[in-house]
């Protein structure tokens, strides 16, 4: 029975260590007026550089998006200035160090959540992109990830946030 005991934990070590754990993150693009529709997934894994988002996405015009993790898990529309704006309920960009700065994913100094941008080519596909400051997706559980309609220049200047512009797509990390 201890061998079989411990073959069994030494299985199931092996197994978490073969397979590293892996987060599904199903993606809308973000509608008011006509209703969120599905647009793929984002799979975020560990690797030794940092979280690995890998996106299957359709129907993204060719073009560099801003790419952000945000504070709430909600997708949902919120009022702001007295009309609905998509997205909203996301919160701003994690900042659990309470920067303040939108410097990019490879500076210390800004928002955890601010990731290296999404880029599109002809045929629709979208690389995956490494986040080298985080070290564990299981601190992503329960936030959002957000893509922007426009690039991100990895400042606030001249615009704040990147200038990626409104909220186009979305969606929840789950706990």
């Amino acid at each position: 029975m201890k061998k079989l005991l411990a073959a069994l934990l030494c299985t199931a070590a092996f197994q978490a260590y073969a397979a590293p754990a892996e987060i599904v993150v199903p993606v809308m693009k973000l509608d008011v007026a006509k209703g969120n529709r599905p647009i793929g997934e984002i799979r975020i894994s560990q690797s030794r550089y940092g979280a690995v988002f890998t996106p299957k996405l359709q129907g993204l015009a060719v073009g560099v998006y801003g790419f952000h993790v945000h504070e709430n898990p909600s997708c949902e529309a919120k009022e702001k200035d007295g009309k609905m704006t998509a997205g909203l309920a996301a919160g701003g960009h994690w900042d659990p160090k309470k920067t303040g700065a939108h410097k990019g994913p490879w500076d210390d100094g800004g928002h955890l959540g601010d990731l290296p941008a999404l880029a599109v080519d002809a045929k629709g596909n979208v690389q995956p992109v490494v986040a080298p400051r985080i070290k564990k997706i299981a601190s992503l559980k329960g936030r959002s990830l957000m893509i922007h309609a426009g690039g991100d220049n990895y400042s606030d200047h001249p615009a704040t946030l990147g200038g990626g512009g409104g909220r186009m797509a979305c969606g929840v990390i789950p706990k």
